[in-house]
């Protein structure tokens, strides 16, 4: 047995433990209830995986109170609150009867839960002890009751300074300052706790300046104290503060722990400088600091938010099965943040245990990434789960996903989703229901729910507008400037955008000059906009003295704008010389080739349309492929041009060719201009004649009752063609179409279109 003492006495780490236990095995002393109690023991200060304290106790047969005890703690450091109870009936079912010490650990680590075991204290006649008095009573003051633990309180005739500073930190946590500070003041005996929890209490109501005048004022400053102010700092984004906190600690000779290093990483994690992250991964390295989990999931989540994946994900492959849910959602975020979906998705698929933050994190990968379509199916498969319910985060991702696709029946599910499970949603969750509902074409939706808003912010207002602007109505986007003024809300470049663009889609030139004027400091994307009214109404010569008057050359938006102003007008010469620098500006936009290419096609150039196309094929760049979608039945339908793969294909081109031969006798002749190549005639026709959003709309024929809206969402511009053919349409069937292209909304009503064929 001797040899074992040696062994004990040199236990330094967990590979160390690893070999006593082999020794106890060998001597047969590995089911003996002391040695697994010490080996568990052992394993609580080693951090030993929760799967190899499972084997050690599992191997005696019949664990005495040492054990469950020694369990209880292992369980309480990795804060497994499920263990715990599990620990406890198979104690009970041991007949085991449990020591003060146990309730101790089971009620002080077992959260709110731990009231219930209360009425145990007190039936066991243990109920005066004063540690176990204290964690019942520090359990009423962080779950509530408050008045409990006052209750308690009261009735100690020898309070020690824990059950003051218990009572202190209770009051801070429901908010009660006077009382706390009340306490503080008549405190016989303070200590650094007493201190520290006055510091913590100014943090969370964020009076930091309270917060730095308790610290300062600590006789002799704990590491706990420099923490508590750390983390004030912290949380509430003073980061810069925090780390220069950090460097006074460091400079007073306070040796940083664990939390120390958590907060001080948080802090960086929030400032999101990697060349701050750098040098505090420089600093723990000189410090030859040991990296525990908690740390290690610290640096990850740094790392990840700094965008240095490959670091992330080597602290996520050495934590190994130390990885927590934050460690998860970190990777699953970063993944998502930098469009990686399928490495996203490949973690996501494999947490153990998934929590709101993970489905969050992957249905806001999804929709911030283009593929609205699959964040609303993983938001239906999250709702299908018992164990993660949506909150308010989970709804803005999924209804911005709605507005993309422009699913009108599936917010609106949405919206009742809401209102049946009673969530309440703040300014940002309304402001998300205004531009899906205007992105759906329902300003009247849009404008309902934001006059029932109780109070509203600047982005409510450039949102409503955005909404106007998309749909052309200038007016109102201009009256909402007043109102802004009136509620005290000032615009803002954003607002600006908006009722420019508003009052270009509606043509309001006046209206939009003495807007411009209202701007003290234009930016370029206020040009841009008076470059695009300017066009709209054909002044053509005073868009481009706008350009050459700026005080700062054009970008993209602005040729832009000259550019889709000459093909609608026709000028050839300027719009040569906007895709020109377009050319150079955005030699990857294949948009520019194209719109060049209509100009040259609309004037019968056809070599210097083959010009641009060999110039396009040269630069390896390829015309956008044109798509459109319509919603049935909670499904998206796409459509691309000349599309055979709907199960209704036959259907589909049955009637599209009944209402080509109808709009032949009302006069219709195909607009073949938009065709990119000189070929026969016919051929033109039908290139035009099956584009997407003719399929679309003759599937929605299909299968909408007699007189509904028809809604439509294209990604490209509506050509000519289909813009003539959408307003014959409209008039001959009597519906209301309403197309919403990647420039504005089209609403064809009665052989009219709101565009007043400007797009």
């Amino acid at each position: 047995m001797s040899h074992l003492g040696s062994i004990v006495c040199k236990i330094k780490k967990l590979n160390h433990l690893k070999q006593l236990h082999a020794q106890l095995i060998q001597n047969s002393l590995h089911n003996q209830n002391y040695w697994v109690s010490f080996l568990i023991h052992l394993s609580t200060r080693f951090h030993a995986p929760p799967s190899y304290v499972a084997l050690i106790f599992s191997s005696t047969p019949h664990p005495d109170i040492n054990v469950y005890t020694s369990m209880f703690k292992y369980y309480s450091h990795l804060n497994a609150h499920h263990h715990l109870f599990s620990l406890f009936q198979h104690m009970q079912a041991s007949h085991v009867r449990p020591e003060a010490i146990v309730y101790l650990v089971l009620i002080k680590y077992a959260g709110k839960s731990g009231i219930m075991f209360h009425a145990h204290v007190v039936k066991m006649g243990i109920g005066h002890d004063p540690y176990l008095r204290n964690v019942v009573m520090d359990v009423y003051a962080k779950y509530g009751p408050i008045e409990a633990a006052r209750e308690l309180f009261d009735e100690m005739t020898d309070r020690s300074s824990v059950d003051w500073n218990s009572m202190i930190s209770g009051y801070w946590k429901w908010g009660n300052e006077v009382e706390a500070l009340r306490l503080f003041n008549v405190m016989p005996e303070r200590n650094v706790i007493t201190w520290t929890a006055m510091v913590t209490g100014y943090a969370k109501v964020k009076d930091l300046e309270s917060a730095r005048r308790y610290f300062d004022q600590i006789p002799v400053k704990s590491v706990v104290s420099w923490n508590a102010m750390l983390s004030g700092y912290a949380q509430n984004g003073y980061a810069e503060e925090a780390l220069e906190l950090f460097d006074e600690m460091s400079n007073a000779g306070i040796q940083p722990n664990e939390t120390t290093w958590v907060t001080v990483i948080s802090a960086c994690t929030l400032h999101g400088d990697p060349c701050l992250a750098d040098s505090l991964v420089k600093k723990i390295e000189q410090k030859q600091i040991r990296l525990n989990y908690f740390v290690k999931t610290a640096l990850l989540d740094m790392h990840a938010k700094c965008g240095s994946l490959k670091t992330a994900r080597i602290f996520f492959d050495e934590l190994g099965e130390y990885r927590n849910i934050a460690a998860w959602n970190a990777m699953i975020s970063a993944y998502a943040r930098v469009g990686d979906l399928r490495s996203a998705r490949e973690l996501f698929d494999r947490i153990p245990v998934k929590n709101v933050v993970s489905w969050n994190s992957m249905i806001a990968g999804y929709a911030q990434n283009g593929q609205s379509a699959i964040a609303i199916e993983l938001f239906k498969e999250m709702i299908a789960t018992e164990n993660s319910k949506p909150d308010e985060v989970t709804m803005i991702s999924v209804i911005s996903a709605c507005g993309h696709l422009g699913a009108l029946d599936f917010g609106c599910w949405l919206v009742k989703f809401l209102n049946e499970n009673n969530m309440k949603l703040s300014i940002s969750g309304y402001n998300s229901l205004i531009s899906m509902y205007s992105k759906c074409g329902s300003m009247k939706d849009a404008k309902r729910i934001f006059q029932e808003m109780e109070a509203r912010d600047v982005v409510s207002y450039n949102t409503l507008i955005a909404g106007f602007a998309a749909h052309g109505y200038g007016v109102e986007a201009i009256k909402l400037i007043s109102e802004m003024e009136e509620e005290g809300i000032e615009p803002d470049r954003i607002t600006y955008i908006g009722v420019l663009t508003a009052c270009s889609h509606a043509g309001l030139l006046e209206e939009g000059h003495r807007v411009f004027k209202l701007i003290k400091y234009p930016a370029i994307d206020h040009y841009a906009c008076m470059v695009d009214l300017f066009g709209r109404v054909g002044e053509l010569d005073e868009a481009k003295k706008l350009i050459d008057s700026m005080p700062m050359e054009p970008h993209a938006g602005v040729l832009g704008a000259i550019l889709n102003a000459s093909r609608l007008h026709k000028n050839v010469e300027l719009g040569e010389f906007a895709a020109n620098k377009l050319f150079q500006l955005e030699p990857n936009n294949s948009g520019n080739y194209v719109l060049l290419s209509n100009i040259y096609a609309s004037a019968g150039r056809w070599q210097d349309v083959e010009r641009v196309r060999e110039a396009m094929v040269k630069g390896g760049l390829k015309k956008t492929t044109g798509w459109s979608w319509v919603e049935y039945k909670g499904k998206m339908h796409k459509f691309t041009v000349g599309d055979r793969s709907h199960e209704r294909v036959d259907d589909i081109y049955r009637l599209l060719v009944e209402l080509r031969s109808k709009l032949r006798r009302l006069g219709y002749t195909a607009d073949k201009s938009c065709v990119l190549r000189d070929v026969e005639e016919e051929e033109k026709e039908e290139m035009v004649g099956t584009h997407s959003e003719k399929l679309a709309i003759c599937f929605a024929l299909l299968v909408s009752e007699v007189g509904a809206v028809i809604r439509v969402v294209k990604n490209l511009r509506v050509c000519g063609d289909c813009h003539t053919v959408i307003k014959m349409i409209s008039k001959l069937e009597g519906r209301v179409i309403i197309i919403r292209d990647n420039n504005r909304f089209h609403h064809f009503i009665d052989g009219q279109c709101s565009c007043k064929d400007y797009w």
